[in-house]
Order: structure tokens, then sequence, then C-alpha cells
């Protein structure tokens, strides 16, 4: 394993040293403070940091290996599902054979969550959790770092540049495979960065990148190794919505958007504690590639995503709102649009939401919640 020292999680001996030096850090116990006690860490920062503190002692008392560890992150789950779901449900886990192991290749909305919801159906269904593919651009902080390789998170090195970066990508790809092939299950996302605007669609070049690691072979017989099965992630709300929207309407203003060093953060703690209303995971189904074509294999993953995402009353009430508003183009609509019946509470809860967006970013926050709809309706 030491070939992959520098990007693999945590091993069993090196959980509790690791822990012990994150209960210490300050910023850390913050962002600890601010998920149990927001009020009154504003009010009183310096006693709520020493009461997470305790808290976490007394919580990771018993951590000394990674199952261990992986015990307490599914007891902070319970309090995140509780606290900012209407319900997390799932399907397609009947699809997965006991005894062989998987590359989850998901959409992508959310920097923890995702990886997270799909890793707590595992988890109590008594499968292998994940290893999690993370970029490096998300690891500014030091503590953020140690906390997702606590929680078996390898690293993706995005910020390198020219041969370097080769050489990083084959040796997460050799990774990969070498997880897969040794017992473990594996989360990457289907493209670098979430999809801000809801649309949800395959990299070819991800796949190009995964066969790297096994290259005596075909780039589909490489894949097949994998056993890849395609996972949709539906979150009725998206917590960094208005986020996400003032990064796309600043892009498209201006053609970029500055990060500062507290972006991130504020997306990951925001994806954490915000509202999701009802969540749900599919699995879909491992398929046998016959093609070595990358862009066609993306298409088939692509199909089961869309195929398999869950619709929320959210969704059909962005393509009602564009519609009525004149923003949806006559090529986009669909007479299935209207099909659906929505509930009176769903559509003043939308409304009440959509009050709080600012007038620019409204069509780019609509078609964010509306794109998954016309998604499916392209590929039906």
């Amino acid at each position: 394993m030491d070939k992959y020292k520098d990007i693999r999680p945590y091993l069993d001996d090196e959980i509790r040293p690791v822990l012990d030096e994150l209960i210490k850090n300050p910023e850390f116990l913050t962002t600890i403070a601010r998920f149990y006690f927001p009020r009154l860490t504003r009010m009183m920062p310096n006693a709520m940091r020493f009461a997470a503190e305790l808290k976490l002692k007394g919580q990771l008392k018993g951590v000394h290996n990674i199952s261990s560890m992986q015990d307490v992150i599914a007891q902070y789950m319970d309090k995140m599902i509780e606290d900012t779901t209407t319900g997390l449900t799932h399907s397609g886990l009947e699809n997965l054979q006991e005894g062989r192991n998987y590359l989850f290749i998901s959409n992508h909305r959310d920097i923890v969550m995702d990886p997270a919801f799909v890793n707590y159906m595992l988890y109590h269904a008594n499968h292998e959790t994940l290893q999690i593919a993370i970029g490096d651009n998300l690891l500014k902080k030091p503590f953020v770092s140690d906390l997702m390789r606590l929680n078996k998170s390898f690293i993706v090195r995005r910020s390198l540049k020219g041969r370097e970066l080769l050489t990083s990508l084959k040796l997460m790809s050799e990774y990969i495979h070498h997880s897969v092939a040794n017992g473990q299950n594996v989360w990457i996302a289907q493209r670098e960065g979430r999809a801000k605007d809801g649309i949800d669609k395959t990299d070819p070049a991800l796949l190009k990148m995964l066969a790297m690691g096994n290259r005596e072979v075909s780039l589909g017989k490489s894949l097949n190794n994998l056993h890849i099965v395609p996972v949709s992630i539906s979150y009725e709300y998206d917590p960094c919505d208005l986020l996400k929207a003032q990064e796309l309407y600043q892009i498209e203003k201006t053609g970029s958007f500055e990060k500062d060093e507290s972006t991130d953060i504020n997306s990951i703690v925001t994806g954490m504690v915000g509202f999701k209303g009802a969540v749900h995971v599919a699995f879909g189904k491992e398929f046998k590639i016959a093609d070595d074509q990358p862009e066609h294999i993306a298409a088939d993953i692509d199909v089961q995503i869309l195929e398999n995402y869950a619709l929320s009353d959210s969704n059909y009430l962005a393509i009602s709102r564009l519609k009525q508003d004149g923003m949806l183009p006559l090529h986009l609509l669909s007479p299935g649009f209207d099909t659906h019946e929505v509930s009176p509470t769903s559509r003043a809860f939308f409304n009440d939401r959509l009050r709080q967006v600012e007038p620019s970013l409204v069509k780019t926050w609509l078609y964010s919640y509306a794109n998954p709809v016309i998604g499916r309706y392209k590929i039906e």
C-alpha cells in the first residue's frame, strides 16, 4: 500500500493518532459546534468549542480502526437525516451481488452528501462501505483532508498539470482497480465538479482515466473489471441551490467565478445542514460493456442515471413556472410535463422558497430543478 500512501484513506493503525490531533483543531471544533449548536456558537464561540471537544472525545473514545469510525459516522448521518430531510429512500440494492465489489458512478449534486448517502445505504444493507474519490481542490484546509481520509476518501490530484497530472491520474486509476479487486467498493462522480445546472452527464474523459489502470486490455474490458453500477441521487431541494445559481449567473455575466478560501467549506457545511426534503438513492444495474468508445459507454451510464432519478414536485413546479413565464423553449416542451399532480403543500413551500431568490437568479434557479425532468423526457 506504500505506493498509494499519499492518496489513500487512513489505515486502521493511523486512525487514532489522526483523531487525537483533529479533536484539538479549533477550526474543526468550530465547525462541529455550528452543526450542533448554531445559535449558541454565534453567541458563545469559545464555550461551544469546548462543548464540542467534550462531545467528540466521548463519541470517539472507542474508535481505533476504520470499522468503528464508520459506526460513529453513521450516528452523525442519523442526526443529519432526521434534521434536514423529510425522508430517505432507496431502490435497486437487490441488483448488487453478494461477494462482488463495484465502482459506483453517480450523478453529483453535493460535495459530501452524495457519497455519504450512498455509503449510508450500503452500510445498513451490510455491504462493504465505500472508498470515496475527492478532489484536492476541496482539501485546502488540513482538517478537511484529515476528515475525508478518516472516512475512507482517497485524493484526486486535480491541481497538477501536464506530465505530473497524467502520472497522478494513472496512479489513481491503478488504486481504483486495486481496491475493487481487493474487496472494496468505490464511489466516483460522473464528472469533475457538481452539476450546478441540474444536468447529469457523464464525462467520457472519466472513463478513459478509469481504464488507465489496466492498459494490458482494451478500454471496455478494463472497465468491465470494475463492475460499474450507475447511481442516481435525487434531492427534492438542494441546500446549495442559491450558491450554485449565483456562481452560474456570475459565469454567464463575466465569464468566470472566483472562489475564495471559504467557498468550498461554505458549500460543504451548507450541504450538510441545509434542508433537503425527500432524498432518494437509486442503484442501477451493472452493465456489460461491449464497446471501446468512451462516448457510447458514458451515454449508457447517463440513461440509467436519468431513468432512475426520482423526480419530485419541486422539479415539475420549476418546469411549470418556466413555461408560465415564457422561459421554456418550444422544443423542450413535452405533454408529460402537465400530467404530474402537485400537492398544495408542495406548491406553497416551493413558491415560498422561490420568493427568496433574487430576480436576476430566478431563471438559473428554476432550470436547476427543471433540467432533471427535461433530461428524463429526452431519453423517453
